[in-house]
């Protein structure tokens, strides 16, 4: 891309393109200068056969070397050499990022609504009959003990024996 001008200075190229072939000119010693196809396209092939753009250059010899994001295709690869990719575009999807909210009953997600329906119907239904054979037919206490049978304490007993409390 082309960085900001300033007035009386040239164009500056920047981007990871230019890094590259930066590099590449020191390693192997050799200078450049780089200019814009005149009809700033990237190069097809023409109806009489001509190319036309960045591929124009280049099979005219006008260019030595073309750097552009080009897509390689069989019609361009058969007129010119082209390098190994050193860069991949991929398409990415960007969302804005979830709140985080304190939600009190997420203990109960591990199960679903009828599964925690099912449990606490069970230990309704077992409490009662314990209620109910306790009350018909109550435990022998020795002299002195306190017990109490009722329908709270035969629930809490089966809930706690349930989550093993």
């Amino acid at each position: 891309m082309v960085s900001e001008n300033v007035l009386g200075k040239p164009k500056k190229y920047q981007g990871f393109s230019i890094d590259v072939l930066d590099a590449l000119s020191n390693y192997l010693g050799f200078k450049y200068e780089i200019y814009v196809a005149p009809d700033h396209k990237y190069g097809s092939l023409q109806p009489d056969g001509q190319w036309n753009g960045l591929m124009g250059e280049l099979v005219f010899k006008r260019a030595d070397v073309g750097l552009s994001a080009l897509t390689i295709t069989p019609e361009r690869e058969s007129v010119v050499d082209f390098t190994t990719r050193y860069m991949d575009y991929s398409v990415g999807v960007l969302l804005r990022k979830a709140e985080r909210t304190v939600d009190m009953f997420a203990c109960l997600a591990p199960f679903d609504l009828s599964l925690w329906a099912c449990i606490a119907g069970t230990v309704l239904l077992i409490g009662i009959l314990v209620y109910l054979l306790n009350w018909l037919n109550p435990p022998r206490l020795p002299m002195g003990s306190v017990s109490s049978t009722t329908l709270y304490n035969s629930m809490w007993f089966v809930y706690g024996s349930f989550v093993q409390q």
